[in-house]
């Protein structure tokens, strides 16, 4: 059978435009009601029961047997023994993309994660002081997919912001279990372990790993258990039982995110030879078959163009059967009136990555404000952003770059303000304060204020 992959042709002079693109849009984020329930049955088991809860759902969801919870521990040297195993390309490629990982969060903490203070004119002291959080737990995912360029990406800007511990929990099922898409009748002592993501762990520079996944793993973090440490906050991607799970937690410990499906949106003007867009809308489109990618020109003629590319190139692709459907069922190719229609329409979308496919990228960036990460220029594609460019790859999904931002040093990092209030501060301050106190009803407040304008502090 032959493939294809038609992502919808619109244009915004269509009088049915704002109904189609409707369409093309929508994405549920309805939860799977058996979904939930399932993992509050486990969010609870683990919280009540601790190691032997985890050991039960790891043996019975990834076939992963284990005596007690230290078997499932990973150790400094098997991540220096992974590292030393990989081909040395794979060695320099992972230790350039963390450099550049590394260097760049190192400037997002100098431009806005450091403290800060200053005097008024009373001599009161103002400030913020921004401090590490103690412990994180990173979710690597195992099993079908396993991505040592998301730990860089949650790992670096941890350890930059100065949080002291970074555990990682990572499944590594049996061949043959649930995890993997299979019964799950058989078990192992041993599961299937990925060794460019414990090279990564090695490289990034993670604390302590488990090898266990799924809600249980969430809730090994979230509640800490006589083995797994509790963190103070969750990062990383998984399935829907982890972001069920990781919802459920919050509160209890912080989150990044709950991300929905991948998504691209390229403006282009027409410039960029169109196998480059065809591939970059691949790109996305072959995470799975609702990951979403939308290119908007206001050249006819370069959007036919793109959809040749995408006939000719789909036959070559891997995981064709997932890129046509995932185009087919969500992708769009829209002609627009002009370049700044197009990025009229960008900021409706807020995806979560853009690029910028121009000649001068520059004359429309200043019209985008809604986007996870923007690719200036057309060899600035998608994928070098997702490895080794330098910015996180962990970016808001489904329109929450509305008001969501990457995932950054900021993230694990907390502010607590500083202030000192001088005598002469007080003086002023405290007549402000009592006023409002008691237009609040609230006395005790009043008269603490009013305290220091009659009895300033004497020293001892």
């Amino acid at each position: 059978m032959t493939l294809v992959a038609a992502p919808a042709r619109l244009s915004t002079a269509a009088a049915t435009f704002e109904a189609d693109f409707a369409v093309r849009l929508h994405w549920s984020a309805d939860t799977d009601a058996a979904i939930e329930q399932r993992v509050a049955d486990i969010l609870a088991d683990v919280q009540k029961r601790g190691d032997a809860a985890v050991l039960e759902y790891t043996a019975r969801f990834d076939g992963l047997s284990a005596p007690t919870m230290a078997a499932l521990e990973l150790t400094q040297a098997d991540f220096k023994a992974a590292f030393d195993a990989i081909p040395q390309a794979q060695r320099d490629a992972l230790q350039a993309a963390a450099k550049r990982v590394r260097s760049y969060h190192e400037a997002q903490k100098k431009a806005s994660g450091e403290s800060w203070s200053y005097r008024d004119e009373d001599g009161t002291l103002l400030g913020q002081k921004v401090t590490p959080l103690d412990r994180v737990g990173i979710y690597v995912p195992g099993g079908k997919a396993a991505y040592p360029s998301s730990l860089l990406m949650n790992a670096i800007p941890a350890h930059v912001a100065g949080v002291q511990e970074i555990i990682m929990v990572v499944p590594t099922p049996v061949r043959g279990s649930v995890a993997t898409g299979g019964t799950g009748e058989g078990t192992s002592t041993k599961g299937e372990r990925n060794e460019l993501v414990l090279a990564a762990a090695y490289v990034a520079g993670v604390t302590r790993a488990f090898t266990i996944g799924g809600a249980q793993a969430v809730a090994a973090l979230a509640y800490g258990t006589a083995t797994v440490p509790k963190v103070d906050k969750i990062t990383g991607p998984g399935n829907a039982y982890v972001a069920s799970a990781k919802k459920r937690v919050f509160g209890t410990v912080g989150i990044d995110m709950i991300a929905g499906p991948s998504e691209i949106l390229v403006l282009a003007d027409g410039t960029t030879p169109p196998d480059w867009v065809a591939m970059d809308l691949f790109s996305q489109a072959e995470h799975d078959e609702l990951a979403q990618s939308i290119l908007l020109c206001p050249d006819a003629a370069y959007l036919d163009a793109v959809q040749r590319e995408i006939d000719r190139l789909l036959p070559t692709m891997p995981r064709a059967e997932i890129i046509a459907k995932s185009l087919t069922g969500r992708g769009a190719l829209i002609l627009t009136k002009d370049m700044e229609e197009a990025c009229a329409i960008s900021n409706r979308i807020a995806p979560e990555h853009l690029e910028v496919s121009s000649t001068d990228p520059h004359r429309w960036e200043p019209l985008l404000r809604h986007a996870g990460a923007i690719f200036l220029g057309a060899y600035t594609s998608e994928s070098l952003g997702d490895y080794c460019a330098g910015p996180n790859h962990v970016l808001p999904t489904s329109g929450t770059a509305r008001f969501s931002s990457p995932l950054g040093v900021y993230d694990f990092q907390k502010r607590s303000s500083l202030i000192e209030v001088s005598e002469a501060g007080a003086q002023v301050l405290g007549t402000i304060a009592a006023e409002l106190a008691y237009g609040e009803g609230l006395q005790a407040h009043a008269q603490a204020a009013e305290m220091r304008l009659t009895t300033p502090v004497k020293p001892r």
